[in-house]
């Protein structure tokens, strides 16, 4: 319905839309037309895809770009808090997540963290973990360690397979066809453990084949070794140093909100949210997919169908990271805790800051959920949250009276205009040919890079990078080639098979 829509003809539309229309598509040329832009390439959005994209382009010969974001730092989804005016936590992307396995390829975040002297420490999330259920502690780690088997088990079947050749499914039908059927509280806090809290979202809403090859291309290919940021610069160091590096004042604007992208054959006309407009050759749009979903940022004229079907086909995912402080530990010894509710996903990964490995006497405690827990917490007010929360712990430490937090904190993504969420995720009808037209460009002159763009890496931060990077690569020899028609894409996407419905 969306294609037919898209290629109905202008003159069936009324003529009061066509006025409406026309004068934004002149405005656009004639801008443009004035033969003054501001710079060659606009690059939108300064997290991980959008800086690397600048570096990149600095180390092609290319200065004639310039960063818009729209908060008053780089950074974008690395984003650090200060919680009791004293210490640092990280509120969005806080692991490197695979580092290297001897002279292999080396995961380029954990590069960049090496160079930018980022102070990390290895978890140990599945040998120091206690166990908790709504009756307080509870030892199911037999049940835990089977979780791990039966994840092993998922992504090796699937991993094991020839993709192209088989048909995708959910991973619950592959945890279903693997011999893992959850059941209890006990078992369904496990699988969560392995599975949600990796993909911020759950087996049902996720492909099978596509969290395998995901999970395997960044854990086999670097390491299986998961490193958190405890830098109390931020982890956003990594970009902001980084950045120091090469860009010169003009080559960013920050406090900029982007509220329309018009293009035409010309050009690209950017509008800010203070009526600001730049120009450009260029723009490569790095927005979170949940942006562009949302129609957060107006697109002059619309995308093709091709594009919009591809955008709505993949789906973001939410991963909320609470925080308490309390005035002394009351709670585990270990790095990890599991409680498992009667609901699924209900506060069940627990991490201690107030940790000898971490940050010993911080009194921080932090609660992870994610999907549509995450989404149903931001619909509440902060003390109600906290509230749940507080009685969670009652029921894990039945024993202990349990102070009032002296600060907390979370994000709120998916309320967040600025990001409607934390990282993609790849649904079971998501198709190959889908990823091919979220990633290319629509027209010459309006690009696309992010983590969900990234076929391999999805949902991952060194997936923003490599995307940053190829993307920038492209435009740059389209740059000096005097231009070029880009990235391929697939006008209608069709089923493997028609469905048999007589």
């Amino acid at each position: 319905m969306l294609y037919w829509i898209y290629a109905l003809p202008l003159y069936l539309f009324s003529a009061s839309w066509r006025s409406w229309a026309l004068p934004i598509v002149t405005d656009t040329q004639a801008i443009l037309d004035t033969g003054h832009k501001n710079a060659k390439i606009l690059i939108l959005g300064g997290g991980m895809a959008g800086v690397i994209a600048a570096r990149t382009l600095h180390e092609q010969g290319i200065e004639d770009f310039i960063i818009i974001e729209a908060r008053n730092e780089l950074g974008g989804r690395m984003m650090s808090h200060r919680l009791g005016d004293e210490w640092t936590v990280e509120v969005g992307a806080n692991w490197v997540q695979g580092t290297q396995t001897g002279d292999g390829p080396a995961n380029p975040i954990w590069t960049l963290a090496k160079k930018h002297h980022i102070s990390l420490h290895s978890s140990d999330y599945f040998g120091s973990i206690t166990t908790y259920d709504y009756s307080g502690p509870t030892d199911f780690q037999d049940t835990f360690q089977e979780s791990i088997r039966n994840f092993d088990r998922l992504t090796a079947t699937a991993g094991a397979r020839v993709p192209q050749r088989l048909v995708d499914m959910t991973a619950r039908s592959g945890y279903s066809l693997s011999g893992a059927r959850p059941s209890s509280p006990q078992e369904m806090a496990s699988e969560y453990y392995q599975f949600d809290w990796e993909f911020g979202a759950t087996p049902e809403e996720t492909s099978w084949l596509a969290a395998s090859w995901a999970h395997n291309n960044t854990f086999r290919t670097f390491s299986r070794q998961n490193l958190l940021s405890t830098d109390q610069r931020g982890f956003k160091t990594i970009l902001r140093q980084e950045a120091d590096a090469f860009l010169t004042d003009g080559q960013i604007r920050l406090n900029a909100t982007v509220a329309t992208v018009r293009t035409s054959t010309s050009g690209v006309v950017i509008t800010l949210a203070d009526g600001t407009q730049l120009t450009a050759d260029y723009a490569l749009c790095t927005f979170s997919l949940g942006v562009l979903q949302h129609d957060d940022v107006r697109f002059i004229p619309a995308m093709p169908a091709w594009k919009q079907e591809a955008i709505h086909s993949m789906a973001m995912g939410t991963y909320t990271k609470i925080f308490l402080q309390f005035p002394e530990k009351f709670w585990f010894d270990t790095e990890m805790a599991l409680y498992a509710d009667h609901e699924r996903g209900r506060y069940p990964v627990w991490q201690s800051l107030d940790h000898e490995s971490f940050y010993p006497g911080c009194g921080i405690l932090f609660v992870t959920v994610t999907g549509e827990f995450s989404r149903r917490i931001e619909s509440m007010a902060d003390a109600a949250v906290q509230a749940e929360i507080l009685a969670v712990l009652q029921a894990m430490f039945p024993d202990v009276a349990i102070p009032d937090p002296v600060d907390f904190h979370f994000q709120r993504w998916y309320n967040d205009p600025l990001f409607r969420g934390s990282y993609s995720n790849w649904p079971a009808n998501f198709l190959s040919e889908h990823q091919v037209n979220l990633r290319a460009n629509v027209n010459e002159r309006l690009w696309f890079a992010g983590e969900a763009t990234s076929k391999k890496h999805f949902g991952y931060l060194h997936g923003a990078y490599g995307e940053g990077r190829d993307i920038a690569l492209l435009l740059a020899e389209c740059i000096r080639g005097g231009g070029c028609m880009g990235l391929e894409h697939v006008d209608r996407v069709r089923n493997a098979l028609p469905y048999d419905v007589a």
